[in-house]
């Protein structure tokens, strides 16, 4: 295959490109079946099914719905990772082949692994734990300790498709997704590795994930209609709805890609975090840090506020949350903010926490591909002071040539990744 001239990089730097995207999520078990559903706004939110719920005040959440982790791992293999890690492990086989790329001897040094999580291996540690108070500490599953660390999805992907090059997990709440990406993003730039399996994967509809996440009344008790519960700026939201999930990107250096004949799906212009330092889970009601992030992802970019196409927002469904972030992007796009369309896919899929930066980064790349707004449903009374353009029940179609992903997290986490449709310039 002939190779294809690269224009002029006149920075130090390697420009990064997306090649590969996989993912497995309430509403499908690949990129595509995902996709469509949030574009027709079908809701993945339904009554829990993996844990007994009678005795909880929550008895919702978004489930990854019969998924057989042994279509991707050998049954042994299986057992010794858990269920975030197999979901991990399912997103970058769909990013690998959905890539092109081939690992083997002759590029694996070149290729490394960041897939973070916010929980890690919870449902892990919680079934140890209960094992050790029933039947004594010598009946420990003698992997636990390396199934729930937050690098295990990392390496169970290592393993899995034979990548050598530097790998680690990433923990920042429910910012891990962008926070994995702009890492993964970072090393390319710098001429670290030539490739990244990168993103996020979580699986905390768990008892403990429920009644935790529950006892901080952060949690939609809208039992009775699920698929109506997660509501982002909506007047009568009441909390987000906890799902599970991973999504993987493939991300590499523009010349090699190239070289290798690929067609990058969007390049990855910025990356940009900062810190409320404010709150264990609050966010800044200003959004003074959070404005900050967005600002500083545009001029790194260079790219102006009024130049962008589409904003997926984090916006959770939560009552400060969700105002808060429209702040922050009226305080860092001025009259902009009311100009560029902005919309939370949350409300179909819920809350993949530390995989749901990874996830929306995906739905931006769509969109620019296809040329089509995903829409926020169950948006039927806005809250008043949430009065953006969010591309309420049905998608749009429209141009998308520049996406901001937004994510934000407990603990004051803020962090944007802001990509640009792949043109060939």
């Amino acid at each position: 295959m002939s190779q294809i001239a690269v224009p002029p990089n006149p920075s130090p730097f390697r420009r990064v490109v997306v090649t590969g995207m996989g993912a497995i999520t309430p509403v499908g078990h690949d990129v595509e079946t995902s996709w469509r559903a949030v574009v027709e706004g079908r809701s993945g939110i339904g009554p829990v099914t993996l844990v007994p719920v009678d005795h909880l005040p929550v008895r919702i959440a978004g489930e990854v719905k019969g998924f057989d982790p042994t279509t991707v791992m050998e049954a042994k293999e299986a057992r010794r990772a858990d269920r975030f890690s197999q979901f991990a492990v399912a997103a970058a086989r769909e990013a690998v082949r959905h890539s092109g790329l081939v690992i083997d001897e002759s590029n694996a040094n070149d290729i490394g692994v960041i897939i973070g999580s916010g929980a890690g291996g919870i449902q892990t540690y919680t079934d140890n734990q209960h094992v050790m108070d029933q039947r004594g500490a010598g009946r420990l599953n003698p992997l636990m300790i390396p199934m729930i660390t937050a690098d295990s999805a990392s390496v169970q992907v290592s393993i899995q498709t034979g990548a050598h090059g530097v790998t680690f997990g990433v923990a920042a709440a429910c910012s891990t997704g962008n926070d994995a990406i702009a890492q993964a993003f970072y090393t390319i730039q710098r001429g670290d590795a030539k490739a990244m399996l990168t993103g996020g994967a979580e699986a905390a509809v768990t008892h403990l994930g429920l009644t935790g996440f529950s006892q901080l009344r952060a949690l939609s008790r809208r039992n009775d209609d699920p698929t109506r519960a997660s509501r982002p700026f909506d007047k009568d939201r009441d909390g987000f709805v906890l799902s599970e999930g991973s999504g993987v990107l493939v991300l590499e250096d523009l010349e090699s890609a190239l070289a290798r004949g690929a067609t990058p799906l969007a390049e990855i212009l910025a990356c940009a975090a900062t810190s409320d330092a404010v709150h264990l889970t609050d966010p800044d009601r200003e959004a003074v840090q959070a404005s900050r992030a967005i600002s500083l992802a545009l001029a790194k970019a260079g790219v102006s506020p009024g130049e962008l196409s589409y904003i997926n927002a984090h916006a959770t469904a939560t009552s400060i949350g969700d105002v808060s972030e429209v702040r922050a992007l009226k305080r860092s796009l001025g009259d902009a903010a009311y100009r560029v369309p902005v919309s939370s896919t949350k409300s179909v899929t819920g809350h993949l926490l530390g995989a749901a930066g990874a996830v929306e980064a995906i739905w931006c790349i769509k969109a620019m591909e296809q040329s089509l707004l995903p829409p926020t449903i169950n948006l039927d009374t806005p809250d008043p002071e949430c009065d953006l353009d969010f591309v309420p029940h049905t998608a749009r179609s429209a141009p998308v040539d520049i996406a901001l992903s937004a994510a934000f997290a407990f603990g004051g986490h803020n962090s944007m990744l802001l990509m640009r449709r792949w043109t060939g310039a």
